[in-house]
């Protein structure tokens, strides 16, 4: 393995943080902040770079701005025709086209390129309530039993470094008989479907505890190991994790049949 990568040898291997994407998030909504506290604090030669690299940047998006704007213009562009030939009559109603237009099409070719990147097969699904989810378990000797504990109705995943806590501690209780580790991943191009091992839930649409908690419902994202396909990077490495999303409901069918996002 090269020195240099080590760190996504592990993540492939340990997966990230269950809370990597929110800190992820409030680390992206902090980031106005810390430019405006630089902006603010900073002095002498550090101040003048910071300037000039912010200036540099709000330039490029006032251009790309004005190019959106433009891109609505419609008629030839105005160039000057005095020392040309008039036009036959079948040829005035033709018009040029704009440059603004041109760079408008690539700036939407290239938004339409970054979302077809992330496009899953199921962009929506059906809602699932707690009482759906969650069944409740009552504890206690006492005539007023205690209800704090919950049980998981649906498939999970868990790692298989995974212990539980002890029984008095433990408030979520997720079924050894409702926990898969394996998936039927289709290859949606070659057209082959394979048994894989899932390696993390990556996201579950229905909320981010149902995430953390590893809950596989219709429409999850998971990170399967496909190291089997033999599939390669542009740069010839092996790819080890790729993401599939989940297309059945696990819960009635007993297994989880995912298509893998290419």
């Amino acid at each position: 393995m090269p020195q240099n990568e080590y760190i996504e040898q592990h993540i492939k291997q340990h997966g990230r943080r269950l809370d990597h994407e929110e800190r992820k998030r409030k680390k992206e909504a902090r980031e106005s902040h810390r430019i405006s506290k630089d902006a603010q604090r900073l002095t002498g030669w550090r101040g003048k770079q910071f300037a000039k690299k912010r200036y540099a940047e709000k330039v490029s998006m006032k251009k790309k701005i004005r190019a959106h704007e433009q891109s609505k213009i419609k008629g030839p562009t105005n160039d000057n025709n005095d020392n040309k030939e008039a036009l036959p009559t079948y040829l005035l109603d033709r018009q040029e086209q704009n440059t603004a237009k041109a760079i408008s099409s690539s700036i939407k070719q290239k938004r339409l390129e970054k979302l077809d990147k992330f496009s899953v097969p199921l962009p929506r699904v059906r809602g699932i309530s707690e009482e759906e989810m969650f069944k409740v378990i009552k504890t206690g000797k006492k005539t007023k039993k205690k209800s704090w504990k919950r049980m998981i109705t649906k498939h999970t995943f868990v790692g298989d470094n995974f212990t539980r806590k002890p029984v008095k501690l433990e408030r979520i209780i997720r079924p050894s008989a409702l926990r898969q580790k394996k998936a039927n991943v289709t290859h949606p191009e070659l057209g082959v479907t394979v048994f894989l091992p899932i390696l993390s839930v990556k996201k579950n649409p229905q909320s981010a505890m149902y995430t953390q908690l590893g809950v596989l419902t219709k429409g999850t994202i998971i990170e399967v190991n496909v190291s089997e396909l033999g599939m390669v990077t542009a740069g010839g490495k092996v790819v080890w994790g790729k993401y599939a999303q989940i297309t059945n409901e696990p819960d009635r069918d007993g297994c989880v049949n995912a298509v893998l996002l290419v």
